[in-house]
């Protein structure tokens, strides 16, 4: 997708949340900035001189369908209203409306498979559910990697953390 394709698809997302009466903010600028060092995340919202600034990941711009373009785009405008610059009560009733007429499915984070993209980043440790089966992969330790014990999956299941050979082992099953 090119830049002029981003900004349009950013352009109808506005008009959409606007139809459904959510105060998107008036100062969002009309360029998308796409990130070529985004991993992690596939779009940001920037407050920059009283205005906004949506980031996407260059790779989703590049590889991800309109549709999985406009769902993040919709995310991050929903961050331009008022009161909205976390993931609180009155940003997840605007998703709720946006998903409800549009069919999109935004939520506070996304993962590269709901978006249709490749995961290609290493994975050093692989925090695996024991009761769902669930995998948790990440690239750096983090409290979770050093002390699963402390932490549960969604289901209420113990965490385990395998690493090295035991991932590439995991895999193979």
């Amino acid at each position: 997708m090119i830049q002029r394709d981003i900004d349009q698809l950013l352009s109808a997302v506005i008009t959409q949340a606007r139809a459904l009466s959510i105060p998107v903010s008036s100062h969002i600028d009309p360029h998308v900035r796409l990130n070529r060092r985004a991993r992690n995340r596939f779009g940001c919202c920037i407050r920059k001189d009283g205005g906004y600034l949506i980031e996407l990941s260059a790779r989703l711009g590049e590889e991800g369908t309109a549709e999985a373009v406009s769902q993040v785009l919709a995310h991050e405008v929903l961050h331009t209203c008022r009161g909205c610059s976390n993931h609180g009560p009155r940003w997840k009733r605007y998703a709720i409306k946006m998903n409800g007429a549009y069919g999109y499915s935004i939520r506070r984070s996304d993962d590269f498979e709901a978006l249709g993209l490749t995961d290609d980043r290493p994975v050093r440790y692989l925090v695996v559910c024991q009761r769902c089966g669930r995998k948790l992969p990440r690239m750096k330790r983090s409290p979770l990697v050093d002390h699963p014990e402390r932490y549960c999956c969604r289901c209420g299941g113990p965490l385990r953390v395998l690493d090295g050979d035991q991932i590439d082992l995991f895999d193979q099953f």
